[in-house]
């Protein structure tokens, strides 16, 4: 047999695989990239939790789940998520009410409702609906959307984002608002619309120190100048820096992290993972993890441009682009570039919560995309 008989054999095996992942409405490339990074995940947890067996077995447990609800909301057509997200954003705006008026309190924050059983935080489920809505609105108008379509869309972004900043969870807040606006920017937002909110942003910028929190401004003024307080609000971030930089270009070896064994670094198995990683594995560790990323946003912005609607499109690449803010943030923040704001490292940083959240989101893009053959006009 001939090599190009050999290559021929080969594309259709991996064709006849594809298909069987799509028949249970599973995108394969998407999926094994979710799944190595997962597993790199793991690897660095482990080291960041000072070789705790029984933390890794806690995030495998929220990871099964978390690939589980993948699956069965891969298994809905995005038509039902179209028909009944207004009902859903409104019975989630009235929990987010109801955590400002009677919710539970940790952290300083109020942020979860108790319900005797279990507790949960509306805003997770938010951060799903909103791309869902705004899409949903734009799609059954006229596109590009006109100014009536647009101003609708702004509140039903804002209602959720003030409701979410209130409690307060500025990192929640941003990436949630950032999924609205990336819907109405994919639906064909117009450029007048986008340069008039970038200079109404720049005008507030003044404005919204005034009405910042004191930790909030201090976070800002820490960013500046984290050496004003080296043993206080700037410690983070220092140490974080510190770790970064020792790591140079090979790192000091998985297990070998001096800022994380030795108790330097605060977080680590949290929102500051990336710094252990960075230690550990050095640039040659990071570039990998960062293609990777990559590789799954513009995986993401693939099945967007596959989309057979404009409701399909927009909350496909919304998710998408979103994912890519989770890793910007967490990232800049880490690495001083960005105020502290609490946002996890996708798939690497130990949680449970935003972990099944982020799971479903691309749940909903694995629906879109395998299903586009139904739903083609």
């Amino acid at each position: 047999m001939d090599l190009a008989t050999l290559d021929s054999e080969q594309r259709r095996n991996n064709s006849w695989i594809s298909v069987q992942f799509q028949r249970i409405h599973l995108d394969l490339p998407l999926l094994a990239m979710l799944t190595v990074l997962a597993a790199f995940g793991m690897l660095v947890l482990y080291s960041a939790g000072d070789n705790n067996a029984d933390l890794l077995v806690r995030q495998s447990i929220r990871l099964l789940v978390a690939f589980g609800g993948m699956f069965v909301i891969a298994q809905i057509p995005p038509s039902i998520f179209r028909r009944y997200s207004g009902a859903v954003w409104i019975v989630t705006v009235l929990l987010l009410i109801a955590v400002l008026a009677v919710g539970s309190k940790g952290g300083g924050a109020q942020r979860w409702l108790d319900l005797g059983v279990v507790k949960f935080q509306p805003s997770e489920l938010m951060k799903l609906t909103l791309p869902l809505v705004t899409a949903a609105w734009l799609a059954s108008r006229s596109n590009p959307p006109t100014s009536r379509s647009v101003l609708i869309s702004l509140a039903l972004i804002a209602i959720p984002v003030l409701l979410i900043a209130k409690q307060p969870d500025l990192g929640t807040s941003i990436l949630m608002g950032a999924s609205g606006i990336f819907v109405l920017f994919l639906a064909g937002l117009g450029w007048r619309w986008i340069f008039g909110g970038m200079g109404l942003v720049a005008a507030a910028l003044p404005a919204l120190w005034y009405v910042m929190k004191d930790y909030q401004r201090q976070r800002v003024l820490t960013l500046l100048n984290p050496e004003a307080d080296p043993f206080g609000s700037g410690y983070h971030i220092i140490q974080s820096k510190i770790a970064i930089g020792s790591g140079g270009f090979w790192g000091k070896g998985w297990l070998n992290g001096t800022q994380s064994h030795l108790d330097f670094l605060p977080e680590r198995s949290t929102d500051f993972i990336f710094a252990v990683l960075a230690e550990e594995h050095g640039l040659m560790g990071v570039i990998p993890l960062l293609a990777l990323y990559l590789a799954i946003v513009f995986r993401c912005l693939y099945i967007a441009a596959q989309a057979t609607n404009l409701f399909n499109r927009t909350v496909a690449g919304s998710i998408g682009l979103t994912f890519f803010v989770y890793v910007f943030v967490n990232i800049g923040m880490v690495s001083g570039l960005l105020p502290v704001v609490g946002v996890p490292l996708p798939l690497v940083s130990y949680g449970g919560t935003s972990m099944v959240t982020l799971m479903a989101g691309f749940g909903i893009l694995m629906s879109i995309h395998t299903h586009r053959k139904l739903i083609a006009r």
